[in-house]
């Protein structure tokens, strides 16, 4: 009686736990979507600071050449640059980190503000913040103090 109760329960746990694996089940389709902000760190406000979001699309194959050690079998792109230029974007205007007083911290307030808006917008359209990348380019080396900083907030969602 012990022996049937123990397949049975084997059994039992057996079937309830291949009815949770689908390997026929189609992946999330998602797609994505890349918000750009550049915010001068020119010094006494001369820089410009945008929030860029293209509304078009592009397909990256048409501009990509593959290379291999082969040099018969490479092709060359010949794509122009104003195929791959983007004419149907959002730009935001933002404010400059820098003003003649120096660093002008109610700038950076108010560029959260409006970046924060729009993060608000994505997300109630259905769009998830799944990455955020930051880099930073300070006076080229150059010693000219000029420089940018870019933040790439990366969204997604399902189709």
């Amino acid at each position: 009686m012990k022996k049937n109760l123990l397949f049975i329960g084997l059994l039992v746990g057996g079937l309830i736990s291949f009815s949770f694996v689908n390997g026929d089940k189609p992946t999330a389709q998602v797609e994505y979507k890349v918000v750009t902000v550049v915010e001068s760190i020119v010094p006494n406000g001369f820089g410009r600071s945008r929030m860029i979001s293209a509304n078009e699309t592009k397909d990256y194959r048409d501009f990509t050449t593959t290379r291999s050690d082969d040099k018969d079998k490479d092709e060359k792109n010949k794509s122009k640059r104003d195929e791959i230029r983007v004419k149907d974007y959002e730009e935001t205007k933002l404010l400059n980190f820098y003003n003649l007083g120096g660093i002008r911290f109610q700038n950076i307030a108010a560029n959260d503000a409006v970046m924060t808006s729009k993060v608000n917008a994505m997300i109630a359209e259905g769009w998830e913040l799944a990455f955020i990348n930051t880099g930073v380019e300070s006076e080229g080396g150059k010693g000219d103090g000029k420089g940018i900083f870019i933040t790439r907030y990366t969204f997604k969602r399902s189709l």
